[in-house]
């Protein structure tokens, strides 16, 4: 710290007469796309404001600290400090969190060149991965901490192609400066099943961002070339039982693999942006044999040959206990969606201590889940 206010100073002596938000551009060019550096945090930085020029010295500074061994990243709120953005919000409410959804749900078809034409799929994916790495053993990991801003677990296997999804939730970041991206993510996720046609999801803010020491180990989420035991493994330490697995696993109703993310091919469903419960319907009502091809083992369906299911997936027929789950969700959608509503809730809140919701509860001044209107029936 000593360091840090002595460079403070020093910068501040140095440059203040000199130093220019334009001055300052030429040393620090922005990128079109932020990577990896010294500073673990994908996100990019939102453009500095006019009239910030007074606070580049104290950038210069901390960076200077940082490539010192005086910090190993730059916090969030220092870099929303210094681009003029107040990055805590006095006791925010339900309207200002339905204005977070309404941007995310605004930005889903934002590129119709992306995957299916939606962002949809990724951004629910991304909000699974974050929450689904908890352990009810050693109460470690879980969405409180949004620590795959870092590299150590944006590196895990199971996350490939979620760089994707982080990097959408940036413009909207940038925005909302005050939700937390523990928040953000998780949000995202409810956006994502109500906005492709799922059911309505409630959900709690006071979820709190960690360093990259938070990181959980590797090896948490589900592996999809693995069967039942392993299934049973993964969301039994979540503390889900199976019924609820079976639950969870219907959000394969949407999305698709791709061979140079996971090494799988391909979507679940002829409808992979419409949450459905079409993913259980395939699977029993479809032939499915082994795909020949280069790729890891996976099935493929015998009628049109462009559908897939992963190991696990089809373990969930093999298996008596689960497939009978898969037979009722398959019959009875609205059945489906009432079960993954309350599951899906729960996962997002794994990990996050109850004061955080109780803190979050007294500035919004209710105790009941928040609820979020879908686009279209804001629009009536």
């Amino acid at each position: 710290m000593a360091l840090l206010r002595n460079l403070c100073r020093l910068s501040s002596r140095s440059v203040r007469a000199t130093t220019t938000p334009r001055a300052a551009s030429a040393f620090f060019p922005r990128a079109s796309v932020r990577t990896y550096s010294t500073s673990p945090q994908e996100s990019k930085p939102a453009a500095p404001p006019s009239g910030s020029g007074s606070n580049v010295p104290l950038l210069l500074a901390v960076l200077l600290a940082a490539g010192a061994g005086g910090a190993y990243f730059l916090s969030d709120d220092v870099k929303n400090w210094v681009n003029g953005a107040t990055s805590t919000k006095t006791n925010p409410t339900k309207e200002d969190y339905q204005a977070v959804y309404n941007e995310i749900a605004k930005s889903l078809e934002k590129d119709s060149s992306y995957d299916d034409g939606s962002y949809a799929p990724v951004v629910l994916r991304l909000a699974w991965h974050s929450s689904g790495t908890y352990d009810k053993n050693n109460n470690t990991g879980g969405s409180n901490g949004a620590t795959m801003r870092f590299k150590p677990e944006a590196s895990h296997g199971a996350n490939a192609g979620l760089e994707n999804a982080r990097k959408f939730h940036e413009p909207i970041k940038a925005k909302f400066p005050w939700i937390s991206y523990s928040d953000l993510w998780t949000l995202g996720g409810v956006v994502a099943v109500q906005e492709m046609g799922g059911p309505t999801i409630l959900w709690r803010p006071g979820r709190v961002d960690k360093p990259v020491e938070d990181t959980p180990p590797d090896g948490r989420l589900p592996d999809g070339a693995q069967g039942q035991k392993h299934l049973r493994d993964v969301f039994h330490r979540l503390g889900f039982n199976d019924k609820e697995t079976v639950a969870l696993a219907g959000a394969h109703a949407v999305g698709r693999c791709h061979s140079n993310h996971s090494g799988f091919e391909g979507p679940w469903t002829f409808s992979p942006t419409s949450f459905t419960n079409q993913f259980y319907v395939m699977l029993l009502d479809e032939s499915w044999e082994p795909k020949k091809w280069d790729g890891p083992f996976q099935y493929v369906d015998k009628s049109s040959g462009s559908l897939m299911m992963l190991p696990t997936d089809y373990s969930l027929i093999k298996d008596s206990t689960f497939k009978k789950y898969v037979q009722e969700y398959a019959k009875d959608e609205q059945k489906f969606f009432k079960d993954f509503a309350d599951v899906f809730a729960r996962l997002l809140e794994l990990g996050v201590p109850a004061e955080n919701f109780e803190k979050a509860a007294s500035s919004l001044g209710t105790k009941e889940p928040l609820k979020f209107k879908v686009l279209a029936d804001q629009e009536k």
